[in-house]
């Protein structure tokens, strides 16, 4: 699996309102054992997640989501895993729908 630092930020929050720390280090060893991975986000990549936020203001997109979809189109990943209703709205590569998980 692969994430983006603010998807993970975001993710590290929610886990943490509803299972404390104990679910935030899950997510950590997640990391460490290298099962989930960071994409940094370069140059592109941040122009990219900034053109989305633009194309999906009026939803609005924020920084995390943006970031994974970004991601997914330069990986050439349809399959997402969120728990995010939003991600039924966004398109990838144009018109391409998500392949959402679970």
């Amino acid at each position: 699996m692969v994430t983006t630092w603010p998807a993970l930020t975001e993710a590290m929050y929610l886990v943490g309102s509803a299972g404390g720390w104990k679910a935030q280090d899950a997510l950590w060893k997640l990391l460490e054992r290298g099962d989930l991975q960071l994409v940094p986000l370069d140059d592109a990549l941040q122009k990219r997640t900034r053109a989305l936020m633009s194309k999906y203001q009026d939803t609005p997109m924020d920084l995390a989501d943006a970031s994974l979809v970004a991601v997914a189109e330069a990986l050439d990943v349809a399959r997402v895993f969120t728990l995010d209703r939003d991600f039924r709205i966004y398109r990838w590569k144009g018109r391409r729908e998500f392949e959402i998980v679970p």
